[in-house]
């Protein structure tokens, strides 16, 4: 008798329902987070609400080169290209701002957020982007934003791309004087720094505007005209090479061309 009474007593402990089994907890969002932070003295900071699923950074080395006699065309590196940082996201409206995946302190309206990251770039604002637990930590504009609304919850899918902020160093004619001693023999290396030092060109590359490149050049992208009409010619054949009437008094302008900043 006692032997059957603890086999009962077995069935009844191992008898247990599944639905009394606790259900584990929802997982929160990432520790990571993004943020871009104004650069000036003004310092302004915005954090995206959510995370996208992957970041890419692109990187690449530039190189000059020489046409030799003996050994033909010759490329010598001369540092690196700007990195370019990229990714595809979402802002989740107010019904779904209580998902896991959206930090609840940094969430905003998404109509907000497009029109932040919209103004940033069309005023080309220098802008500090941090990815916190990554080797991103950079200044950068925005090249690029394009967003797109869906569904009935008021979501945006976007997609965002970075271009990293190199400083451009704009030296006057006095300057420049003081910068070339008189009769000295320089080396060939020496002088080709003291070329690229007085070197006022600049190389569009791909996401540029005037004003963008008016920004960087003066501090304030409404001195573009400068740079339009002092490329007038260059800009308007290279916008006819590219199948267009005209530039559009500079709103095409294409990667490659060679442009003169006047000082």
């Amino acid at each position: 008798m006692g032997s059957e009474q603890n086999v009962g007593r077995k069935e009844k402990q191992n008898n247990v329902s599944p639905l009394s089994e606790k259900v584990p907890a929802r997982k929160k969002a990432s520790g990571i987070s993004i943020k871009l932070v104004t650069v000036g003295k003004k310092k302004k900071k915005f954090t995206f609400p959510s995370l996208p699923e992957k970041i890419t950074c692109k990187s690449a080395a530039k190189y000059q080169s020489f046409d030799t006699l003996s050994k033909g065309t010759v490329k010598v590196p001369a540092g690196t290209e700007a990195r370019e940082i990229s990714w595809e996201g979402e802002f989740f409206g107010k019904k779904k701002k209580k998902e896991a995946i959206v930090k609840k302190s940094a969430w905003k309206k998404p109509s907000d957020c497009v029109k932040t990251l919209e103004n940033y770039m069309k005023k080309g604002t220098v802008l500090n982007l941090i990815v916190t637990g990554t080797f991103i930590n950079m200044d950068v504009t925005i090249s690029s934003f394009q967003a797109v609304a869906y569904g009935a919850y008021g979501n945006i899918r976007y997609t965002i791309s970075f271009v990293e902020k190199k400083p451009l160093k704009i030296y006057t004619v006095k300057e420049k004087k003081k910068k070339s001693p008189a009769k000295k023999t320089r080396t060939r290396n020496e002088a080709e720094q003291v070329q690229e030092t007085a070197d006022t060109s600049y190389v569009v590359k791909s996401g540029d505007n005037l004003w963008k490149i008016a920004q960087a050049c003066y501090g304030s992208g409404a001195q573009w005209t400068r740079i339009y009409d002092a490329n007038a010619g260059t800009i308007e054949a290279a916008a006819r090479q590219h199948g267009r009437a005209d530039s559009d008094h500079g709103h095409w302008i294409y990667p490659g061309t060679v442009l003169t900043i006047p000082i």
